[in-house]
């Protein structure tokens, strides 16, 4: 398994820590958190991002906001984006995908839906390269 460095941006922290624990699970150790798109976004300058689960639900700025934010950003734009949230309507996968995020769970989720979606990404973006 490579080694990656995960960026969490989830404003619950019950919701925070079920996500971790399930990456812990599935082997990647590596996990910065953050509790809103702006806590994030400051973060990415800061650390070596490989991988971002975002919430869409959050104060301040959003998970479509920070989404969009990332993918203006040259720097990041690269950087595959897994949403995880409640949000579960048609026309929020579609706005969320159209915003440019690679995959999206509706909540509740498994360790192994979440592993599915994770490896989905990382096998997408490998095969670009």
């Amino acid at each position: 398994m490579e080694k990656l460095n995960f960026l969490v941006v989830e404003s619950s922290l019950t919701s925070r820590k079920i996500i971790v624990n399930c990456l812990r699970k599935i082997g990647y150790m590596s996990i910065i958190e953050a509790t809103d798109g702006k806590d994030a976004l400051g973060k990415m300058y800061t650390e070596n991002i490989g991988c971002i689960i975002t919430d869409w639900i959050m104060p301040s700025m959003d998970g479509l906001e920070f989404v969009r934010a990332v993918k203006k950003e040259i720097s990041f734009k690269e950087i595959p984006i897994l949403m995880i949230t409640t949000r579960g309507r048609k026309s929020d996968i579609l706005a969320a995908l159209k915003a440019g995020v690679d995959n999206y769970i509706i909540m509740p989720f498994t360790t192994e839906v979440l592993k599915e979606k994770i490896d989905a990404i990382l096998d997408k973006r490998r095969s670009k390269l």
